[in-house]
């Protein structure tokens, strides 16, 4: 009787304890020599079967339709419906688990979860990912560890420092509370501390702030969980811990923080970067975006939601980067645009700058260098890495009068290549930030309107839905590179080609929406793509998207590269990833017709 049966395979871990027990104890191990046949088409199965070794051939007559292998359970159909619509054979030597049929459809029937992941459509079972990966993260969530957590920095003053004192270096250092060293002994003093003795005791600014000090710590370590630290809180009526490494105090937990995290800290981050008055108080709020993203991710949101939430917090912080550097000329007379995925608000981690500016007319060219060089200098201090493609308001190509992009739009058209292909692109993505934003939508229009009716250079510009394979085989397999350790690249082999789809389609149509989710249901309404297609394709972006992100985190976090490796994979992630490249591929043929790129 097999012990190692996984049951966080999907659909295994939808069972319940008990039912896990009764798979247990009626799973059979099964050999099948290559070629041999496992279950007939068209013919009955007793058995649900999973692959531990080998391969097995999914057919239609001789036409092999899809290989399975390790994790990978079929045929319940065959099992429900009486009879399998395709042939099972062994493609190698196999080994497979063997779960009798009267277990499975018992199972099949008492759990509706269990069932769903054999019958449901992608959209649907992207759901029930969805759903379960929920209450997976919920729970990791309070096992996070304090050290994921922003603290307040450790600061320290002496206790016969004075109210005044402490008021200053609070303000300098940017945080509602210190620590007080008196002797042997460690205290926490905040601002609301100072405040009270000042206006409700009348004490002099000059008085020792010993008095006002609270030694009664509560410290945690840094990796203590986060539910440790609410617990503590609660238990001693706490608003703070002291939290250390080992004997060294480095940082203040505030409640408010805790709350944050556990709830989400997008609006906290708004309220300071709308407060902040010069670059380090911005830089400050900047580097608190990026870990947002794994909080947001951790709390479970979708993607989309994601690069919302991020998207706005970043064009909250260039338009107040633009308030605070752009000298009256510039601020009253030019539009702060973002481009690419910043524009489309598709952007989760942040990559690189795609910024630019258009003015409303000439500017004198030393306050216009001053400010570019000045506000380019800023993000890349942010964290914003210098675009490759060297598309940032510093580069005079990208921060000029309307009249000017307005010409180049005709030389692109004119004199096409993949440069002009990709900053009509560029462009048609952008999103206006600050500034006159009429601006943005008058000169967008006019590319929209040179753009749309030049049916040849349309059909250059869609081409490039096959600049990249997918990587999805004629079998219906996984197609990885080796020389990246067997691994997908997810953007080149399926985000983009949609993206780039979608984004052409959109300006033939003369759509002024920027997110690739708003165009595509703009097409449908016009009836460019089906509703159900339309619904399939969302679908399947979503989960590249996030599968992308999952695997960007990961690479954050230490690992090797940001690429997705579909071998630690669950099976159920490895059958959505073929569904989601086989609507790519379809989405490319449509491309292909629409554009008629069988003329290259």
């Amino acid at each position: 009787m097999p012990k190692v049966f996984d049951f966080h395979n999907p659909p295994f871990d939808r069972l319940t304890p008990q039912e896990a027990e009764t798979v247990r104890a009626a799973l059979d191990i099964g050999y099948f020599k290559p070629g041999e046949t496992i279950i007939g088409q068209d013919t009955a199965s007793e058995q649900l079967f999973v692959v531990i070794k080998g391969q097995v051939q999914e057919r239609d007559g001789t036409e092999i339709l899809g290989l399975l292998g390790p994790k990978d359970s079929f045929d319940a159909r065959a099992l429900v419906h009486g009879r399998s619509g395709h042939g099972f054979t062994a493609g190698a030597e196999t080994l497979l688990y063997m779960l009798p049929k009267s277990v499975a459809l018992s199972l099949i029937r008492k759990n509706p979860r269990f069932a769903a992941f054999f019958y449901l459509e992608i959209s649907k079972k992207l759901d029930a990912l969805i759903a379960d990966d929920d209450e997976k993260r919920t729970g990791s969530l309070m096992r996070s560890r304090i050290k994921d957590v922003f603290l307040q920095p450790a600061v320290f003053i002496d206790a016969d420092d004075t109210i005044e004192t402490a008021g200053h270096r609070m303000q300098e250092v940017n945080s509602n509370a210190l620590f007080v060293r008196d002797g042997d002994r460690v205290g926490i003093i905040t601002g609301m501390n100072l405040s009270k003795e000042v206006v409700l005791r009348r004490k002099p600014i000059s008085s020792p702030v010993r008095a006002s000090t609270h030694f009664d710590l509560v410290s945690l370590q840094l990796d203590d969980f986060v539910y440790s630290a609410l617990l503590a809180m609660t238990k001693h009526n706490k608003r703070r811990v002291a939290v250390q490494d080992g004997l060294q105090y480095v940082g203040i937990l505030e409640n408010i923080d805790l709350l944050s995290f556990i709830g989400g800290s997008a609006q906290l981050i708004a309220g300071r970067i709308a407060l902040a008055g010069n670059i380090e108080e911005l830089c400050a709020s900047a580097k608190e975006i990026d870990v947002q993203v794994r909080m947001l991710r951790r709390q479970g949101l979708k993607v989309e939601v994601i690069a919302e939430i991020v998207s706005d917090l970043n064009r909250r912080l260039m338009a107040k980067l633009f308030d605070v550097t752009a000298p009256e000329p510039i601020r009253t007379a030019a539009c702060l645009i973002v481009m690419g995925s910043e524009g489309r608000a598709e952007q989760t981690l942040r990559t690189d700058q795609d910024n630019g500016l258009i003015l409303a007319n000439a500017v004198d060219p030393a306050v216009l260098d001053r400010f570019r060089g000045e506000f380019t200098r800023a993000l890349q201090g942010f964290g914003f890495p210098p675009c490759s493609g060297n598309i940032i308001v510093q580069n005079p190509r990208w921060s000029k009068p309307a009249g000017d992009y307005i010409a180049d739009f005709r030389r692109w058209i004119a004199l096409p290549d993949d440069t002009a292909h990709m900053n009509v692109a560029i462009f048609y993505d952008a999103a206006a930030v600050a500034g006159d934003l009429s601006l943005l939508t008058r000169t967008k229009q006019s590319l929209i309107d040179t753009v749309r009716d030049e049916q040849a250079y349309m059909a250059h510009f869609a081409r490039a839905v096959d600049a990249f394979q997918t990587p999805i085989g004629f079998f219906n397999q996984l197609i990885t590179s080796e020389g990246d350790g067997d691994a997908l690249d997810l953007k080149k082999g399926g985000i983009f080609p949609i993206v780039h789809g979608i984004r052409s389609l959109a300006i033939q149509r003369g759509l002024v929406e920027t997110s690739t989710n708003d165009r595509m249901e703009k097409l449908v309404e016009g009836g460019d793509l089906s509703v159900e297609f339309g619904h399939e394709l969302n679908q399947a972006l979503h989960f590249l998207v996030t599968m992308k992100l999952d695997s960007q985190l990961a690479f954050a976090a230490g690992g090797t590269d940001n690429l997705l490796r579909p071998s630690q994979l669950t099976s159920m992630e490895r059958d959505l990833l073929r569904d989601a490249f086989q609507i790519v591929k379809q989405f490319r043929e449509i491309i292909r017709r629409r554009f008629n790129l069988g003329m290259f």
